[in-house]
This record gives structure tokens, C-alpha cells and sequence, in this order.
């Protein structure tokens, strides 16, 4: 079998003509198409091929893997992910239809801010963090939970309506209770920038949720600094390798440091337990706290307890100030 692309205007199940390549990857093509039988609509279709994800040698075992995942795929529906609508297989390969979503991705857009010299507003980042969070929540709360396993900017949309979607389900991980290292048909190594240390070692490694948030505070790294981050192995060799993001954008909120700074810890066990977690240390208007190298919200009940009594509390200090000066004037003399 040929891992070669598939000719323009190529008709795939009768029904779906390739008009362009979308982009080629380490495990297939991704091709945008024209339903004919739905005048007008565009699709995106996501090409594997047995060949290139290591299962040559077992077609059946790879074509119920396929469709296990490809299902599961089809039941999302969330507004900033796209809708899966169809997947089969044809000349031995198997596809995934998705939704065409127009506008451009965030790797060009920080490509265009490097350009124009200018960071990108950190409240801007915010609202895209939040859509994202949204969207991994959704994702991570499936039974089985899904995985993404490769975000990074270049995954990531920005529609001309403003929306955000994570558009390629290309390296997908359900994780089943019994084996969370399941082999999967669509899976891949990520890329490195963005890729957890855990990650490296494909199915050797323990992935779970944690290893999405941190591909996301690494997006995040990025969009707010414009550089790409330190990847995990030059870490794990120099630690202090990755600088902190408010040394290269000093507008960068402490908050929001710190929130992207755990969620890149190197030890999954350092990191948010949750992307909820992760959202509550972003969004939060608290003091963030360090507790064993493990970044936390601090516990805001003190603060708005002082908060409530500002007056009480000015009093107070006042007075403990003049009860030092006196037992400093008692001493002298």
C-alpha cells in the first residue's frame, strides 16, 4: 500500500471530493473536501494509514481500533471542538470526516505578532484559555475520558467569528480503567515543544489528563512570550533552562505566570490535578501559592476577612506600631 496523498479531486465513498491538502504528518494526510451531496459544505478528512502507526501486520486489529475511537469521536459535540460527522475505510486506509473550520490558527497568529513586534494582550489569551479549558473539560469528562495528547498552537483555530476549536483529533487517547496505555490507531508522539516528558515514550509512558494541561500551559508559554518553551528533556537536563514568562513579557500577570508555570511542571503529580483546577489558578483574582514546589490558590478566607474589616484592621496595626514605640522608648531610657 502506497503512503502517498491522494490526488486532487479524488472522490472518497462517492461523496467527498479532495480539493486540497490540508497538511501531511508522520501518520497520514488531512485533506479538505466538498460534500457533493450536500452543496456548499466543506469537509476536513483526517487520512491514517495502517503502515505509518505500526500496525501493518494486523489489519483487522487495526481497523476495530479505528472504529472503537472513530465512534467515540463521532458522539462529541462541544462548540469549540469539530463535529465528526462520518468515518470509514476505503483502499485500506481509514478517514475521519470532520466540520471545515475556516480562519487561521494560532501559530500564525504569533508568527504575525513576532512580526509586527508586538506580544499579543494577555486578556485576549485569557478568553482563548477559557475556551480551551471549556473544551478539555468536556473532553477529559467523557466516559472513557479522551485525551488529546498534541495541543499546540498550530492545532488551534481562531473562526472569523471569534470562536476557538481545537480542530485535530489526530492523536487521540481514550483511556480505558484497565489499561491506560492502550494502544490506539490514531495516536502519535505530539510535538516536542509542547509534549510532557511522560509523553516521550509513546505507550511506555503513563499519559493521562495531566499530560494535556501541560501541552496547554506550554500554548499558552507561547502566546503570551512569542517563544516557543524549552522542551521537556533539555528541562529534565537543565532546570533552570525554560525562563519564566515574565522575564521575556514583563506585562504577564503574576497569576497568570505562575498558572503556566505548574501546569508545565515537569512531574505529573506537580501539576493541577484537573483542568478545572488549572482554569481556578488562571482565572482566580487570589494570591497564588507555592506548597512543595506544587502551585496552588491560596485560600482566600484570611484575605477577605481583612477585606471586610479594613478599618479594624488599620486600627489595629496602629496600635501594635505605637505599643513597639513605647516599649522602645522604655527601654532607652
Amino acid at each position: 500500500m502506497s503512503s502517498t496523498t491522494l490526488p486532487i479531486g479524488t472522490v472518497l465513498r462517492d461523496r467527498f471530493e479532495v480539493i486540497e491538502l490540508i497538511g501531511q504528518g508522520g501518520m497520514g494526510a488531512v485533506y479538505k473536501a466538498a460534500d457533493q451531496h450536500l452543496t456548499g459544505r466543506l469537509c476536513a478528512i483526517k487520512e491514517i494509514l495502517p503502515n505509518l502507526v505500526g500496525y501493518e501486520d494486523e489489519p483487522q486489529a487495526y481497523q476495530e481500533q479505528f472504529f472503537k475511537e472513530a465512534s467515540t469521536l463521532a458522539r462529541l459535540d462541544h462548540p469549540n471542538l469539530p463535529k465528526v460527522s462520518d468515518y470509514f475505510s476505503e483502499d485500506e486506509r481509514e478517514y475521519l470526516v470532520m466540520d471545515f473550520v475556516p480562519g487561521r490558527d494560532l501559530r500564525e497568529i504569533i508568527a504575525e505578532s513576532k512580526r509586527r513586534s508586538e506580544f499579543l494582550d494577555e486578556e485576549q489569551v485569557q478568553d482563548w484559555a477559557k475556551q480551551l479549558c471549556d473544551a478539555l473539560i468536556y473532553l477529559h469528562s467523557r466516559t472513557p475520558p479522551v485525551v488529546h495528547r498534541d495541543i499546540k498552537p498550530s492545532n488551534i483555530k481562531l473562526t472569523p467569528s471569534g470562536h476557538i476549536k481545537l480542530v485535530d483529533f489526530g492523536l487521540v487517547k481514550l483511556l480505558t480503567p484497565d489499561d491506560s496505555r492502550t494502544v490506539t490507531v490514531v495516536q502519535g508522539r505530539g510535538t516536542v515543544q509542547y509534549t510532557p516528558l511522560e509523553q516521550y515514550g509513546g505507550d511506555t509512558g503513563h499519559t493521562d489528563t495531566r499530560s494535556d494541561i501541560y501541552a496547554l500551559g506550554a500554548t499558552l508559554y507561547e502566546l503570551l512570550t512569542l517563544q516557543a518553551p524549552v522542551d521537556a528533556r533539555q528541562r529534565f537536563l537543565q532546570p533552570a533552562s525554560l525562563p519564566l514568562p515574565r522575564t521575556i513579557n514583563p506585562a504577564i500577570t503574576a497569576t497568570t505566570e505562575r498558572a503556566i508555570m505548574a501546569a508545565m511542571a515537569m512531574h505529573p503529580d506537580d501539576r493541577p490535578a484537573s483542568v478545572e483546577d488549572f482554569a481556578d489558578m488562571l482565572f482566580s483574582s487570589h494570591d497564588v501559592v507555592t506548597t512543595g514546589g506544587v502551585y496552588r490558590v491560596a485560600d482566600p478566607g484570611w484575605l477577605e476577612a481583612i477585606r471586610a474589616n479594613a478599618t479594624l484592621a488599620t486600627l489595629a496595626a496602629i496600635l501594635i506600631l505605637l505599643a513597639f514605640i513605647v516599649s522602645l522608648s522604655n527601654a532607652l531610657s
